[in-house]
């Protein structure tokens, strides 16, 4: 399956609905994200059927893959976006209440058609193979996400999230160009599949410099996947920017960081010495990363904030799958473990974002007694905590052991300690909700009403986070 096609038609619908959009007398555009939402299913469901594309030694074929990998992680993309954009009429209210007061009413249009540019961009991201393209999607979707976490302009800590997006998001792109602008200086080329022929015929003393500018890339691609030391831009980022944005960045954006990473180091393989140094340095990133996120998630009191540290402690799970890429199982693994992420994220923001309306916060303790004013809401709530935490008969408990196994059958030992130890972690602060849900009791008894939209979402990701811990057989056939 050739993914070019796939990307172009997202575009296509993201020019069309703007034009919808522009001249649609609608008061109410909120329509435009089930409209985004229902193309994009159209676009899934083409990704199973076979397309010829570009032919073998086209222009795009130096630049793009539909290996097994781009298309599981363009699948992947496509619904998360799906999850998000179904998930912006329930926030109309919170924008509508930022937004200024000569535009009440508006602005929802181009919040509901802003992710589908994101979503080509990484789509785009996932797919490419050269270092020129990885950077320009990366910029298409990053540019766009300035947008969509500052668009609540009325609210200084949307500003403030987005200020520290922005900055830091520049700064990243600093490090990948300057990354690349070296690798290329060394090697004559900026195709990650060309490397290691061009590696091969070079003079040891061009090592130096060409590790470094690799470090410059990984440093880039740490601050997208959220890993410790640079990851002190997620917490302020998702707590300030709006809930399906939020959603959509702790998701979609993290895994396209990984696909290039993983993209790159498999490459590297062959280069026994750089392998190596790689291999070591991603090995301390996930220890440290898993430290940092499961100690900071500890004593948060603020719902995003704390999902914002758990995709920390993720990005650490994830990259000891990465450390271990020398197992042909540790592709399916962290695919798998995307896979249970998304479900269990996505519905966690979800549960999230009709709290929050109804309440007026996103504090742990608006969840308080939520068993007796929405027992659904409760239970969806219940079921993405424990298969975040690792329980058993859940998607994350299986993403955990598959991480676990192929770090072992790799001899990373000291990892699997800390990784068990995190998870330990992991359960105290995950079922500090559960706790408040169920054992406190609720400030108001007024029932929280949920919209047919939030119950189908709840249902099908619900539906998968079970699925896939008992049944984990589909997903990883896809990726082997």
């Amino acid at each position: 399956m050739n993914t070019l096609f796939l990307e172009i038609a997202v575009v296509a619908i993201g020019i069309i609905l703007l034009l919808v959009e522009a001249f649609s007398d609608r008061s109410d555009k909120s329509y435009l994200a089930y409209l985004g939402a229902a193309g994009l299913v159209g676009v899934l469901i083409l990704s199973f059927f076979p397309s010829h594309g570009p032919l073998p030694g086209s222009s795009t074929e130096a630049f793009i893959t539909s290996d097994f990998l781009s298309v599981f992680f363009v699948r992947f993309i496509l619904v998360a976006t799906i999850v998000t954009l179904l998930m912006i009429p329930g926030f109309r209210p919170v924008l509508e209440r930022y937004l200024p007061a000569e535009r009440a009413g508006g602005g929802v249009g181009e919040f509901a058609i802003l992710p589908l540019f994101v979503c080509a961009g990484l789509m785009w991201m996932v797919t490419a193979i050269d270092f020129i393209m990885i950077f320009v999607s990366l910029e298409l979707a990053t540019i766009t996400l300035y947008v969509l976490v500052t668009y609540l302009r009325q609210n200084n800590a949307s500003l403030e999230a987005g200020t520290k997006f922005l900055i830091l998001g520049a700064l990243s792109t600093g490090f990948i160009v300057y990354g690349i602008s070296w690798i290329f200086g060394v090697t004559g080329t900026t195709n990650i599949l060309a490397l290691p022929g061009a590696i091969a015929t070079l003079p040891e003393t061009s090592l130096a410099p060409l590790l470094f500018g690799i470090a410059m890339i990984l440093v880039a691609l740490s601050f997208k996947t959220g890993a410790f030391p640079f990851q002190f831009w997620v917490p302020d980022v998702y707590q300030g920017a709006p809930t399906p944005v939020t959603a959509y960045l702790s998701v979609a954006s993290k895994a396209a960081g990984f696909v290039v990473l993983i993209r790159l180091l498999v490459a590297l393989e062959t280069i026994p010495v750089i392998a190596h140094k790689l291999h070591a340095v991603i090995t301390l990133l996930a220890g440290l990363t898993l430290i940092f996120g499961n100690c900071s998630a500890i004593p948060q009191t603020n719902m995003k904030r704390l999902l914002g540290y758990s995709s920390v402690a993720h990005a650490g799970y994830l990259l000891m799958g990465v450390a271990s890429l020398g197992s042909m199982l540790a592709i399916p693994a962290i695919g798998f473990y995307f896979a249970a992420y998304l479900a269990m994220t996505m519905l966690s923001f979800v549960v999230l974002l009709v709290v929050a309306e109804a309440t007026g916060g996103d504090e742990i303790s608006r969840f308080n007694g939520l068993s007796q004013r929405s027992p659904l809401l409760a239970g969806a709530m219940l079921l993405a905590m424990a298969s975040l935490a690792g329980i058993p008969f859940t998607a994350g408990f299986i993403g955990k052991l598959l991480i676990f196994e192929v770090a072992i059958k790799q001899g990373h030992f000291g990892l699997v300690v800390i990784g068990i130890v995190t998870v330990a972690a992991g359960f105290y602060y995950y079922f500090k909700v559960i706790r408040a849900m169920y054992w406190q009791q609720p400030a108001e008894e007024t029932v929280i009403p949920v919209t047919f939209t939030v119950k189908m979402i709840i249902a099908v990701l619900g539906a998968a986070i079970l699925a896939l811990g008992i049944y984990p057989a589909p997903i990883l056939a896809t990726l082997r």
